[in-house]
């Protein structure tokens, strides 16, 4: 029977698209977790009766709020469940899952590359029937019904068995589990030449990947291993811990840093990636060659069509605005548009759904097409694979031919993380009010040619989203963006990108740090970084 269960807003941070995230013990607060799927449920587009997906990463308490998430979605009337087995769906899975079965929705429970474990972080979002991040006017929708609700909906029934495939009743609601991973492996085959890669494999290709303890470790077992043939134990932290073996699941220089040691160490594989805690992201190093994400998204670009997912050419390619241009001359030269949008995987799922582009990037490791409508982790590193097993070449070396065919952006980006939020935004809006100063100004060699806030008309829907993050670009192609993230929980993160472009003929094998010294130096000045918040050095440099 179906019981409403009184219960008070809650003030709680207004969800973008990647959902809702607090600590873990906020969502542990009783009603918490509830208020926000009913109030997900108030306001979503669906029919009688719809199919939901859901599943996560695996991250501690992952398995209650799906049980939870079951009995309010049987009271809310969905016809159907699809539940990862072991409550585990990756983020491109679970979109891929909802696009194959005619989903309304899904609700995938993850804080993406955010530390897991009882003192640690979780998190919540819905993805829309196109598989993809909810849009704006529906967060917006969410986060209004959030501070009116007054009820949320249940039923009482035992908990549903999250670890045995097949089907259950709760209520009128059928609770199907389903494997996790053999979906998204099928559309896998369906893009890659498994043949070629294998073929590679027997031939003495090797590899490392890193799971980081996180939700790919079934997937890439079973892609890498079982059905592509690398040894047993290419892939390393397999199995998707609560806490991510105590260790914050972000594939970078920082917290992957045991995969850097063996890729830049005696006897290192052919090829090493890893990925984050939902999928969505990626790391791709060769053996002594460590590919930037936008340097990745631009490589790839350039030699999809080797794929028989991609064969037929890319009909468009787009990025975010703070990754660097590397993609903008490789859609140049293949006569291809090349769209520059904020940062947010929902502003690439409208070019996406129009077929506008094929081919998408963000310089903070998520790289995907139009195959879901998420970035997706395991994708790029397949798509790296058959490229290279075409090419029958090393990572290192074909990143020196794309430089030398198209120049190379040096590119990085410094973390200040845990800022004090007022100390954040007191230095955004001091930088904001000092843009139409800049132009002109000179920091050494380095002349200012134009400063903007950048905003973006949307070509699809027509919406403009303004403030998307202080562009300061210097005469001869170099530049530093500005931004604030919202992907931690705790304070404000400042990200400073910076990129130099030095063309074809241009000094292309210099160490990163060496080529943006004076840009380190630049920004840190231009923005007052070290006055406002104290901090002489980043975080975190990827």
């Amino acid at each position: 029977m179906t019981r409403s269960v009184p219960s008070q807003p809650f003030s709680g941070q207004k969800p973008g698209t990647s959902g809702l995230r607090k600590k873990v013990k906020v969502f542990q607060q009783e009603g918490y977790a509830e208020n926000f799927v009913q109030a997900v449920f108030d306001v979503v587009e669906r029919a009688p009766g719809s199919t939901l997906v859901l599943g996560g990463d695996g991250r501690y308490h992952n398995r209650t709020v799906i049980q939870q998430a079951i009995r309010i979605a049987a009271a809310n009337g969905y016809g159907k469940v699809l539940v990862g087995q072991g409550g585990i769906l990756s983020t491109p899975a679970a979109s891929n899952v909802i696009r194959k079965f005619g989903a309304s929705g899904g609700l995938i429970l993850s804080a993406s590359h955010n530390p897991g474990g009882p003192d640690e972080d979780f998190g919540i979002k819905y993805n829309i029937a196109n598989g993809g991040p909810a849009p704006e006017a529906v967060t917006e929708a969410i986060y209004a019904r959030t501070q009116t609700i007054d009820r949320w909906l249940t039923v009482d029934t035992p908990d549903v068995d999250l670890d045995t495939p097949g089907s259950s009743q709760v209520g009128d609601l059928v609770v199907e589990v389903i494997d996790s991973v053999a979906d998204y492996a099928e559309l896998m085959e369906s893009l890659f030449d498994f043949n070629a890669i294998r073929a590679n494999v027997e031939a003495g290709f090797t590899m490392a990947f890193d799971a980081m303890s996180a939700v790919t470790g079934p997937y890439a077992t079973e892609i890498l291993e079982r059905r592509l043939g690398f040894a047993e134990g290419t892939v390393r932290n397999g199995v998707p811990l609560e806490d991510f073996g105590g260790h914050h699941p972000d594939p970078n220089m920082v917290h992957a840093h045991e995969l850097f040691e063996t890729m830049f160490g005696a006897d290192a594989p052919d090829f090493g990636a890893a990925s984050d805690g939902d999928g969505d992201r990626n790391l791709i190093v060769g053996r002594n060659r460590f590919v930037t994400p936008s340097d990745s998204l631009a490589i790839l670009a350039a030699n999809a069509h080797l794929a028989p997912g991609y064969a037929a050419g890319l009909k468009g390619i787009a990025r975010s605005m703070p990754t660097s241009a590397a993609a903008d001359r490789v859609a140049e030269a293949l006569g291809l548009r090349c769209f520059e949008t904020p940062t947010g995987w929902k502003f690439f799922g409208n070019l996406l759904d129009a077929g506008m582009a094929t081919i998408c990037g963000e310089e903070s490791a998520g790289t995907g097409s139009d195959h879901v409508r998420e970035k997706d982790g395991l994708w790029a590193v397949l798509l790296w694979l058959n490229i290279l097993a075409v090419r029958k070449i090393s990572v290192d070396q074909l990143a020196r031919e794309h430089w030398a065919k198209f120049g190379r952006n040096y590119y990085a980006r410094h973390d200040y993380e845990a800022l004090p939020t007022e100390k954040a935004d007191v230095l955004m809006a001091e930088l904001t009010e000092s843009l139409a100063a800049l132009p002109g100004k000179a920091f050494g060699s380095l002349e200012i040619a134009e400063a903007d806030n950048f905003s973006y008309h949307d070509p699809v829907d027509g919406s403009t989203s303004s403030n998307q993050g202080v562009r300061v670009m210097f005469a001869g192609g170099s530049r530093v963006v500005f931004r604030l993230s919202g992907t931690g929980t705790e304070g404000a993160t400042l990200r400073v990108y910076l990129e130099r472009y030095e063309p074809v003929g241009g000094d292309l094998d210099r160490e990163t740090p060496d080529m943006l010294a004076d840009l380190i130096a630049a920004a840190d000045e231009i923005a007052g970084i070290t006055r406002h918040t104290g901090r002489t050095v980043p975080d975190v440099v990827t």
